[in-house]
């Protein structure tokens, strides 16, 4: 499962709302591509549909997709929205990474 940190549930559900889709019926699709300087990405968009194979989730009011192969990578991870002096922007809390890069935007297993 994916967890939806408050935080990250408001600025979803306003990132939503500014591109067109309805928080309460549409999805936001996490993944891990290959890529970054640590192996792997996350990819994060906005979704109006699911596909057969994906994992679907809710936390926090937000729904959640994620294909098959990225769920195993994404287990346990939250989804937070910093603010700060670093950077604005979605951060994977993600406790399956041993390394992740300056940016945390890409990581290791």
């Amino acid at each position: 499962m994916i967890k939806v940190s408050d935080h990250a549930k408001k600025k979803v559900m306003e990132l939503m709302t500014d591109d067109g889709y309805n928080p309460s019926t549409d999805f936001v699709r996490v993944g891990v591509k290959s890529g970054g300087c640590s192996g792997l990405s996350y990819d994060l968009k906005f979704d109006k549909s699911q596909a057969e194979e994906d994992k679907v989730f809710e936390d926090n009011g937000i729904k959640i997709i994620v294909d098959k192969k990225s769920f195993l990578y994404l287990i346990g991870t939250t989804l937070e929205y910093s603010g700060g002096l670093n950077g604005t922007g979605f951060v994977f809390n993600n406790p399956n990474a041993n390394r992740t890069c300056g940016c945390g935007e890409s990581f290791s297993l």
